[in-house]
């Protein structure tokens, strides 16, 4: 599986109430509303700007703080194919495997890859191609790639079960 995409650079520590504002997890449920919402307190232009198939590239500690799934479902529908950090934040590493969105640590990468510019990242070859050179990234597990492959957990685990041609329930929140 091959991703290229254009890449958004941030830098450490930043948590999930920066990815989607804890002010809208109550109220805005629909996710495509969520993606409008993706990182505006950190980066107002990326929501507006951000386009299928891009790359985000950060620093130690990614996705740290709560717990919200929001932070990888707003990403997720903005486009965000995948995600190099030089470290994430355990359970928001597990929320964007279960959207279907690539996770990989490469220290040595998130520091010579420069904002804006092209990559290619081979899941195969667990490799990343950037202006600097071609970073080794550690092989993700058949289990991870599986359920990023078809697009999520949830996606992965109708087609197993041969639900995926019926229709999703509806989930809300908020106690309603």
């Amino acid at each position: 599986m091959l991703l290229r995409g254009r890449v958004w650079k941030y830098g450490d520590d930043v948590n999930t109430d920066v990815i989607f504002p804890g002010k809208y997890t109550y109220t805005v449920t629909d996710p495509k509303e969520q993606a409008r919402h993706a990182l505006e307190d950190l980066d107002p232009n990326f929501a507006s700007r951000v386009q299928p198939g891009d790359i985000i590239v950060a620093g130690k500690n990614w996705g740290n703080g709560s717990s919200r799934e929001q932070a990888a479902t707003c990403l997720k529908y903005a486009g965000v194919k995948a995600i190099i950090a030089q470290s994430f934040a355990r359970i928001h590493f597990r929320n964007l495997v279960n959207n279907g969105v690539v996770p990989i640590v490469c220290a040595p990468a998130v520091e010579a890859i420069q904002n804006g510019e092209m990559i290619e990242i081979d899941l195969a070859a667990h490799t990343i191609h950037c202006a600097a050179g071609v970073f080794d990234f550690p092989t993700l597990s058949p289990s991870l790639l599986a359920i990023i492959e078809a697009g999520g957990l949830i996606p992965m685990l109708r087609r197993k079960l041969g639900t995926e041609h019926l229709p999703m329930p509806e989930i809300k929140s908020g106690g309603e």
